[in-house]
């Protein structure tokens, strides 16, 4: 019988294109004792800082089974406050520790004059907006000394001043920052529809070459003072509109690493494997149509 024991990983491995999970505290001790069918496990950069305790113990025992990617959600790279260059350090040294193959952060501000929102929140599209973001992960990626990847939000409200689109904006950040791009194809589903604009056309916008990932997650649907608005809520199965458009990506972007995020009302471990199992026969559905 096979020792899972931590095992000393020197070099990361490529993450592979096919669907993997994102690991969270909940499902540690069955992922470390089944060791669920995926590609790969993604985790939230923030929860892993701490070199030692629970959440340490099962990325050290999952990782030589599993290629891995950090994914954070502290850094605020469109905020206007500097840069926290001690979250940029501990970042740095989990990416020591741990050895991902990818890094991702999220197009958004959470930090204002020293104060942290509890969330995401999406940039004016601006041409001020895009130097000023363009800059700051420029300056994150000197720091890491690797490229990140950068993952689009998803908005309920649009600002009057935008001069960009959102996929404009987005294909202008990786050409001048030399970033990587992250595509949460819900967040672009829900966005769409909660704003109006074609989803599809937003795929069809992005550079091919800088797309390095997808993310899948579940949805609500909510009235918010009598407008029907879709909620970015993670907390259910992927919808067939959602998987439909997942698709539409494989064809846009090829084969592509593709995760599962469920980060509430976690169901168990086998569910989150199920819809990979998913993803993954849509990938080769799509290659199969595209080819």
């Amino acid at each position: 019988m096979r020792s899972h024991a931590a095992t000393s990983v020197t070099n990361p491995r490529p993450v592979p294109a096919r669907a993997g999970i994102g690991l969270r505290a909940a499902h540690f001790a069955d992922a470390i004792a089944s060791r669920p069918a995926v590609g790969w496990l993604e985790v939230h950069s923030e929860n892993h800082f701490a070199s030692a305790g629970p959440a340490h113990a099962a990325l050290e025992a999952l990782r030589a089974d599993y290629p891995l990617s950090l994914h954070g959600v502290g850094l605020s790279p469109g905020s206007t406050d500097p840069l926290d260059r001690e979250h940029l350090a501990q970042l740095a040294a989990a990416i020591a520790r741990y050895e991902p193959a990818m890094v991702s952060e999220h197009l958004s501000w959470g930090v204002a004059g020293g104060r942290h929102t509890n969330d995401l929140l999406p940039l004016p599209y601006t041409h001020e907006a895009l130097r000023h973001v363009t800059s700051r992960i420029q300056e994150i990626q000197d720091a890491l000394g690797r490229r990140i990847l950068i993952e689009n939000v998803s908005s309920y409200l649009e600002f009057r001043g935008a001069e960009l689109a959102e996929w404009e904006f987005l294909a202008e950040l990786a050409r001048r920052s030399g970033c990587g791009l992250l595509v949460d194809v819900n967040n672009v589903f829900v966005s769409a529809c909660n704003h109006g604009f074609d989803a599809r056309n937003y795929l069809l916008a992005l550079p091919r070459d800088a797309v390095a990932e997808i993310h899948l997650a579940g949805h609500e649907t909510r009235d918010v003072g009598g407008r029907e608005i879709l909620v970015d809520t993670h907390n259910a199965r992927i919808r067939a509109e959602v998987w439909a458009l997942y698709g539409s990506a494989v064809e846009c972007f090829g084969r592509v690493p593709t995760l599962i995020e469920w980060d509430t009302d976690l169901p168990p471990l086998d569910v989150l494997v199920d819809e990979a199992r998913i993803a993954d026969r849509i990938m080769g559905a799509a290659l199969a149509v595209a080819a």
